[in-house]
């Protein structure tokens, strides 16, 4: 299996033990479909390695269910029975998030509230180190929206402690992010069914 070769190697005074192992702010953005999968393929990966994952939903309704929920939330009760892969939390705000009990639903102010909470659950996280890997699932609208400042998470970010890797997926990401990130991927569409006039269908779109 082919791996990566960096272009150059920085005089940073690390080991590349120490360099390779560095955890890193990964960001999927652009107008193209794709973003949150390739950030799930991530989480996939890192419950291989037995990684404690914790996956943070923003904007999307309670209603909607993706695939990749079912099948992460599986994983999780699997490494509960047999120790295999590691643990997986779900967390939804269009759910109110799991550890609040409010009825949010469409209230616009709610909402702000609701992804100020969240934030602020992944703050403590970070803080506790309670993952491995942070999937932060279009985490880029509350921040485009100002729910959520721009400048606390860039830092926040960048002083979390130990090796814990955050993966942020939507568009519009902010300039400071992507100038923070370690690994930035933006989609971009050449071609989609909808422009054709095709709904989303099970199994592509969730």
């Amino acid at each position: 299996m082919p791996q990566g070769q960096p272009a150059h190697v920085p005089d940073d005074g690390l080991t590349t033990r120490q360099r390779r192992n560095r955890p890193l702010t990964i960001v999927h953005t652009g107008p193209g479909k794709g973003k949150s999968t390739a950030a799930f393929g991530l989480a996939l990966r890192g419950w291989n390695q037995g990684w404690p994952i914790g996956v943070f939903q923003f904007v999307k309704s309670a209603k909607w269910r993706i695939g990749e929920e079912t099948a992460l939330k599986a994983l999780g009760e699997l490494h509960a029975r047999t120790g295999q892969g590691g643990p997986v939390d779900w967390h939804k705000m269009g759910e109110g998030w799991s550890w609040i009990q409010r009825d949010l639903h469409s209230d616009p102010d709610l909402q702000a509230d609701n992804a100020r909470a969240g934030w602020e659950r992944i703050k403590a996280d970070l803080a506790a180190e309670t993952y491995r890997l942070y999937v932060l699932d279009e985490f880029t609208y509350p921040m485009k929206w100002g729910w959520v400042d721009v400048e606390d998470v860039v830092k926040t970010l960048a002083d979390r402690p130990g090796s814990q890797h955050v993966v942020i997926t939507g568009r519009d990401a902010a300039p400071e992010l992507l100038d923070a990130a370690d690994l930035v991927t933006e989609m971009t569409k050449v071609k989609h069914p909808m422009d054709a006039g095709q709904k989303g269908q099970k199994g592509i779109e969730w």
